[in-house]
């Protein structure tokens, strides 16, 4: 995600440094005018905007913290533009430290998975400061199509909790009612067909129904961080008193499907399910 976003910064005419843990990977930006960095404090040196995007709240801390982390050089003032998918006790500890630091802080988890970032379409869940929004504009016009703007920090993190509960639903669901065809000896693509068109279609569902079907797993969202955004997810429901089962069975069953599928796109967890209706 982080990728596509920074290069898309970096062509629109944004000065851009870029840091990342395996550096291979951030080398395609330089061809697009981007800085790359050796350590994360070299990238924050006098940046007006610190915006991460990292795999979990560990990550994201690690980088900004220590003597080669982003806050040993951050200006006083500067935004810390925090995008990552890092669950509500996460984007707290983030705010803290912002706070502690002097950073204003900004919390932006964003929906969508490689291909909308790679064009420049992901909704931004914003939340923060007022008189944040049009500094942050700019940005948010570049990576994404819409920009939701829904109150003080840590709000836009505890909506994409929410809505995450509805994307991991979708797939999970599709993945066991195919696997369930399967087993029963029809096509699955008959289910997929029945429901095309009426109130119970989904453009999602359709997609990654295809792809289950297909046996054909190209990452857009890999399984591995689907599992780790359904235990977030039952780590904010368990925090705020909700007993959500549904919600505790697909964390285990995309956990069940890591060690084998987890560089996978999320709709592998149709593998663990076919099999057990194979056997």
């Amino acid at each position: 995600m982080g990728l596509p976003m920074t290069r898309n910064l970096a062509r629109i005419g944004f000065i851009v440094r870029a840091w990342n843990r395996s550096p291979e990977k951030i080398e395609p930006l330089a061809d697009e005018g981007a800085g790359l960095c050796a350590t994360p404090a070299e990238t924050a040196r006098g940046a007006t905007v610190i915006l991460t995007m990292l795999s979990d709240a560990d990550a994201v801390l690690e980088v900004m913290e220590g003597d080669d982390g982003a806050l040993a050089t951050a200006s006083a003032g500067a935004v810390w533009l925090q995008m990552s998918t890092i669950g509500i006790e996460g984007t707290q500890r983030c705010a803290e430290l912002a706070e502690r630091h002097g950073l204003l802080f900004v919390d932006a988890p964003v929906l969508g998975t490689k291909q909308p970032a790679e064009r420049g379409e992901l909704v931004v869940l914003a939340s923060g400061p007022d008189d944040l929004h049009e500094r942050m504009a700019p940005i948010f016009d570049v990576v994404g199509k819409r920009t939701m703007w829904v109150g003080e920090a840590g709000t836009g993190t505890r909506l994409k909790m929410a809505v995450n509960t509805w994307i991991l639903s979708v797939v999970e669901g599709a993945a066991e009612t195919l696997a369930l065809a399967e087993g029963l000896g029809l096509d699955p693509s008959l289910v997929l067909d029945a429901v095309a068109g009426g109130p119970l279609d989904l453009p999602y569902l359709q997609t990654k129904g295809r792809g289950m079907i297909a046996r054909s797993f190209e990452p857009a969202f890999r399984l591995g961080l689907a599992a780790k955004d359904a235990a977030l997810v039952e780590e904010a429901a368990a925090e705020h008193g909700l007993d959500l089962p549904l919600v505790r069975a697909i964390r285990e069953r995309l956990e069940e499907g890591v060690a084998e599928h987890g560089d996978k796109d999320m709709s592998a967890t149709f593998l663990t399910s076919a099999a057990k209706v194979a056997t």
